[in-house]
């Protein structure tokens, strides 16, 4: 009788430039230390591309393959984040500025994991964002929270070069780059 392999967990995003991540995470640190939402501190600033998925060791080969695919098709592109937004009463977030750079950076990546490993697209429309609190955000402090973050002027742009493969250790880690080929 085989044993199954032991399966990791992964996600793609797009990862903002240095002084932007550090710039979101201080919204993270706030979140966490006058609203105790600590969730978000577990992955670095990021807009989710592929919400997270199980792989085995074997699979991990053609996800390489898959990441430079997508990739080949892409290229470079500015990322407006533009005040923040919620979803419900229970996540807040950077808002990023939709456009058609973003929107083909998903369907191109969404396509590829979908052809080459099997993984549908998420059931849900693509909304990008960068979150700040959520999961662990409570609805009695959520008020609060929204109050604070919907106050705060935030406007900035990155270029996004890369596709970012993050793999869960404990806490959410960059695997991989891998830049655009076009």
């Amino acid at each position: 009788m085989s044993v199954p392999a032991a399966e990791s967990l992964y996600f793609v995003a797009l990862l903002p430039d240095e002084p932007i991540q550090q710039e979101v995470t201080q919204f993270k640190q706030v979140a966490a230390e006058q609203f105790n939402s600590r969730h978000a501190m577990k992955s670095p600033p990021h807009i989710t591309i592929i919400p997270p998925f199980k792989l085995s060791a074997e699979e991990v080969p053609t996800l390489r393959e898959t990441m430079a695919t997508a990739a080949s098709r892409l290229a470079p592109f500015p990322v407006q984040l533009k005040g923040f937004d919620r979803f419900g009463q229970r996540v807040i977030f950077v808002d990023v500025v939709m456009d058609e750079a973003l929107r083909n950076c998903y369907q191109v990546t969404a396509e590829a994991f979908h052809q080459q490993l099997g993984i549908k697209p998420d059931d849900r429309p693509f909304l990008a964002h960068m979150t700040v609190a959520f999961k662990d955000l409570h609805r009695k402090v959520f008020g609060n929270a929204w109050a604070y973050f919907s106050q705060q002027s935030y406007e900035r742009t990155f270029n996004v070069q890369s596709l970012t493969l993050l793999k869960h250790n404990g806490r959410w880690e960059v695997e991989k780059e891998q830049a655009f080929g076009r």
